[in-house]
């Protein structure tokens, strides 16, 4: 599994055909064949390449709807 900073993550913001990653509680999610996450955007407050850890918790939904997608690596400090 990948491992990856957040300066590299950001990199994976689904726009201009890149993958579209996000990460919680240290994985990193592909988000990308996901239509919710068209454009690298969802509910026009979250982006892909960031870290949603803190965010999520105030999702209406809870963090078990990532399980239907892939975990592609884990993130790590700078």
């Amino acid at each position: 599994m990948r491992n990856f900073t957040k300066r590299e993550l950001v990199q994976y913001n689904g726009k201009r055909g890149t993958s579209g990653f996000i990460a919680y509680q240290e994985k990193v999610y592909d988000v990308s064949g996901s239509f919710l996450w068209r454009g690298g955007i969802h509910q026009v407050t979250h982006k892909a390449g960031e870290d949603l850890t803190a965010s999520l918790d105030q999702a209406p939904h809870g963090a078990d709807v990532l399980n239907k997608f892939p975990v592609v690596g884990i993130l790590h400090e700078d």
